[in-house]
């Protein structure tokens, strides 16, 4: 057990418990909520109450009062409701659910993008653990100080704070924007980018401009919006208006985004997309409500629900999570054209 403690007016958390103990923090969980018995051996046991003793450790007082696998209940948390890709995650995290008799509850956090209030400050409901989807990086601090097993998804793998991850490859979506754009002969681009600080966007920005890095003479703006089409019509119309020559294609980080910047296209007397190109990403219903059609990523948003339940219930079983990446897959439509020469 490693000797070093924390400062006595910092509240000590279960991940420096799990720290001091030298195990994860889903260890941590199933010993201080007495359910490690035929999963953690006695040893080991011993050494997580130790540490969590010796650092002073006390879960939150709600918490405190939880009997962790009572309920057969997991906590799903989102950014916001009124986006359609976490309803689908929520349906496939319910279905598997439903099927081992565990119900979901779904939380967001209150602004999409800050940190996520303690759920345990207001709900009665005890919970077995928690799925997370897309969360910015400062946002599961009360979550994760609650004890209980931690489920990423579509997040930061290097994340030491989950006991499992369910992610897509959103390198390969990006990849497949970029050289489906480079094929149609386009080389001056801008990147709609979202304003949101999270993992998965920040894998978007690089894998495009890695991708572009591989094709000569090609020039690439970024400019970022808040996730709303006003937002996303209010950066292109900047962009648009600006000097130098117009791009050819614009390469958003999500559909809302798209539609905004064809908003902003046909605002300056262009047309999508026999003057500018524009994709999305994430294949909402939107994509096919606005006219042109757009091309973008299709994400198999239920199917991240459905993996995060699945690796939840392994962690609470002792079992290892299932690894590796959901595969995406580009849609080609209306919004992407050769570009002029």
């Amino acid at each position: 057990m490693s000797s070093a403690r924390r400062p006595a007016t910092s509240r000590p958390t279960s991940r420096d418990v799990a720290r001091d103990a030298g195990v994860s923090q889903a260890t941590v969980s199933l010993v201080l909520g007495g359910k490690w018995r035929g999963r953690v051996s006695e040893t080991t046991a011993g050494r997580v109450r130790d540490s969590a003793r010796e650092l002073g450790y006390r879960p939150n007082l709600a918490a405190r009062s939880l009997r962790l696998g009572d309920t057969r209940t997991a906590l799903l948390v989102v950014p916001a409701l009124t986006n359609e890709f976490f309803a689908r995650v929520y349906t496939g995290a319910a279905a598997v659910a439903a099927e081992h008799d565990f119900g979901v509850v779904l939380y967001p956090s209150p602004d999409g993008t800050g940190p996520a209030r303690d759920p345990f400050a207001s709900s009665r409901t005890a919970l077995d653990g928690v799925i997370a989807s897309s969360m910015a990086a400062d946002a599961l601090g009360a979550l994760r100080d609650a004890g209980l097993p931690l489920v990423m998804l579509d997040s930061d793998p290097g994340d030491a704070g989950a006991a499992a991850w369910v992610n897509l490859d959103i390198t390969d979506g990006m990849r497949q924007v970029t050289e489906h754009l480079l094929g149609l002969g386009h080389r001056r681009f801008v990147h709609l980018a979202s304003a949101v600080d999270t993992w998965t966007f920040t894998v978007r920005a690089r894998a495009f401009h890695e991708a572009l890095r591989a094709a000569p003479d090609t020039t690439a703006r970024t400019v970022t919006a808040a996730l709303d089409v006003r937002a996303g019509t209010q950066a292109a119309e900047a962009v648009l208006a600006g000097p130098g020559p117009l791009p050819t294609a614009i390469v958003c980080d999500d559909d809302i985004l798209a539609a905004g910047a064809c908003k902003a296209v046909r605002r300056r007397g262009l047309r999508v997309p026999d003057d500018i190109s524009v994709t999305g990403f994430d294949d909402l219903a939107l994509a096919t409500a606005v006219e042109p059609e757009l091309t973008t990523v299709r994400l198999p948003a239920e199917q991240v629900g459905r993996h995060g339940m699945e690796a939840l219930l392994a962690v609470l079983d002792g079992r290892p999570a299932a690894q590796g990446d959901l595969p995406v897959r580009l849609v080609p439509r209306g919004s992407t054209a050769a570009a002029r020469s």
